[in-house]
Formats: C-alpha cells, sequence, structure tokens
C-alpha cells in the first residue's frame, strides 16, 4: 500500500526536468483524499505553477494537510497515483487526452432557438482545437437522451453534429470505433427511459465511471429543477446524479443559453456545476463567454492528494482555495467516505 510520504516524493518528481508525463492507475491509500480542482483567473485562463502550498483544503470545516499537488495538462495522460506504483497496480487503459462530452438541452421554442444555435456555434471552436487523443461524444436531451455519437476524435463528424445535426438530423447510428462507451455501456433503449435531466446526467456518469481520470461534462442547458411556490428547487433524481457524478470524477459546465439575464431555474444549473467541481456560465450578453470559460477549464487540472479526514464517516463539505494566487478554485463541494 502505498504511503503518504511516497506519495509526496512521486508527485514532486513531476516538476523535474521535462520528460514525457507518467501513466498512472486509480490505486490510492485508503488514508489519502484525491481532489481534483481546476483554477482560473478573472479572464478564464488556467493558473499554472501552482503548488501544495498555494491549496488550502478543508473537509467537514477542518482543514487537512495537502501533500501534493501535480498539474496534469489536459493534453496529457490522466493523473490519478504516484509513477513509482507497483506494474501490477496500472490495469490496460484507454489512450491518453481529454474525455469530453457535450450534453446539449435542445429547445427549439421561440425565445431559446437562436441561444441554442449561437451557443453550438461557439461550441464548434472546441471542436476545432481537439488534439489528436482527446476524444468527444456529443448527447442531447428534450423528453429523452439521445446519443448522437460516442466517443471520437473524427473533428468531421463532431462538427456537422454541432452545426446542424442537432438542429435538423436525425441521429445516427452509434459511432466511436476507438472508445465505445456509450454503447457498451449505456444502450438506446435506456437512454430513451431518462425522462428527467437529472436521470440523464446519472446516466451519463455511470458510463463515465469506470474510465480513469478527470472528464468533463459542457451542459448547453436552459433549465434544471422545478418551479414550486417559493421559487424553484431540486426534484427527484438530484441527489442520484449528483453523486454518481461526484464518483465518476465528472465536472458539470453549466452554459446557459436561455435569453434572459436571470431565471429561477437556473438554480439548479448553478447547483449541480458547483456540486461536481464545474462553474456556470450565462450567455445573453457575451454569447462567447462560456466556450471561452470552457476552454480555460479544459486546459488542465490540478490533482491534489490531501489526508483523509480522521472522522470520515457520512458526507462532508469540501472546499479548496488559493493561499497566495489571485484566481477561483473549482472542485466538488462534498466528500464522502465512498470515494477514493
Amino acid at each position: 500500500m502505498l504511503r503518504a510520504s511516497v506519495l509526496t516524493l512521486a508527485v514532486s518528481a513531476l516538476s523535474a526536468a521535462p520528460q514525457p508525463p507518467p501513466r498512472y492507475a486509480e490505486t490510492v491509500d485508503v488514508q489519502t483524499v484525491l481532489v481534483d480542482v481546476r483554477v482560473l483567473d478573472d479572464r478564464a485562463r488556467p493558473l499554472l505553477g501552482l503548488e501544495q502550498s498555494d491549496f488550502q483544503v478543508s473537509i467537514g470545516g477542518k482543514n487537512v494537510r495537502v501533500q501534493s499537488a501535480a498539474w496534469i495538462d489536459g493534453r496529457a495522460a490522466p493523473v490519478d497515483t504516484p509513477p513509482d506504483a507497483p506494474r501490477a497496480s496500472v490495469p490496460d487503459r484507454p489512450p491518453s487526452g481529454r474525455l469530453i462530452v457535450f450534453l446539449i438541452q435542445r429547445n427549439l421554442s421561440k425565445g431559446y432557438a437562436y441561444g441554442l444555435m449561437r451557443m453550438l456555434e461557439q461550441s464548434r471552436a472546441i471542436v476545432h482545437g481537439l488534439a489528436p487523443d482527446d476524444r468527444v461524444a456529443i448527447l442531447s436531451f428534450d423528453t429523452s437522451l439521445t446519443i448522437w455519437t460516442d466517443f471520437t476524435n473524427d473533428s468531421t463528424v463532431l462538427d456537422h453534429i454541432l452545426d446542424r445535426g442537432v438542429l435538423h438530423d436525425s441521429p445516427p447510428p452509434a459511432r466511436g470505433p476507438r472508445a465505445p462507451l456509450f454503447a457498451s455501456r449505456l444502450d438506446s433503449q435506456t437512454a430513451r427511459g431518462a425522462s428527467t435531466i437529472e436521470r440523464a446526467l446519472e446516466l451519463i456518469a455511470r458510463a463515465l465511471e469506470p474510465l480513469p481520470g478527470a472528464k468533463t461534462i459542457a451542459f448547453i442547458s436552459h433549465a434544471m429543477g422545478r418551479m414550486n411556490l417559493v421559487g424553484s428547487g431540486p426534484v427527484a433524481g438530484f441527489e442520484e446524479a449528483r453523486s454518481a457524478l461526484i464518483t465518476a470524477r465528472a465536472s458539470v459546465f453549466s452554459l446557459d443559453f436561455t435569453p434572459a439575464d436571470s431565471h429561477t431555474l437556473a438554480l439548479g444549473l448553478q447547483k449541480v456545476a458547483s456540486e461536481t467541481g464545474g462553474f456556470y456560465v450565462q450567455s445573453l450578453d457575451f454569447p462567447e463567454r462560456p466556450i471561452q470559460w470552457l476552454d480555460g477549464a479544459i486546459a488542465g487540472y490540478y490533482v491534489l492528494f490531501v489526508d483523509k479526514p480522521e472522522d470520515s464517516t457520512g458526507r462532508r463539505d469540501l472546499s479548496v482555495a488559493l493561499t497566495q494566487r489571485q484566481g477561483r478554485a473549482y472542485a466538488t463541494a462534498t466528500y464522502s467516505n465512498s470515494r477514493p
């Protein structure tokens, strides 16, 4: 079993002379908590060069020691344990690169269609900037979940779906021969049975869970939750979705195309983002802003190894703050002893 000292020394080695990034497995010391953190400045640029002393982590309101911090370039292999982990603990894994899911909440009604079209057009910039090992899947939700393409790096296919497919076409047969994730773990019949956006997110998270590293869900959206007498609130299924997303290390970035400065059902979009380590961005006045921020977030992330709290039973609030640099740290909002 790995020791905290080994973790610290191993991850510190990453800052040595330039070298190809090591490969990792998902084995973590039982006394260690792994936290994925994305850090952006006020212009949506990732903050580079941060070390363990630059982070303050609290679990259940109590500060915990940050053992080490490693920057994981968005185009490098996922990082999950130190490079000198025993070879037996390193399983076969898919190719390196970023895993990005576009989940598009379709609404072509008057007032919403223009915002959706504008957001899809902006999203094509992400596809145009993919590295060879990056993989993207595209799904949509209106009254059920639809899989437009499984994970693929075929930019022509992805660009067509964002440009015309979601708005005008019927979804093609499942694609993605390099990593048929959804074809094998989320069949079309189960997807069609997802009648709420909460259930759709849960299914996506459960399909993503076996894959190593942090994942990104770009949630092009306009509403989440339900109106009630006092405003809006979560609906049945939110907790299941939240838990599945955190377990899968899948951060939701809510990119709101609603034609309004603010709206009540944005609260659900904000909540699912903040709970999973993502953020909420509204596009009304600055249509390029959501994708600009998303691009900064997927450029890379930090993996923190921190001490496991002494009282680790149940669910605890988790927060990550910067101690010296100016910026915003995005991490999951809760910790439970069911996750590493």
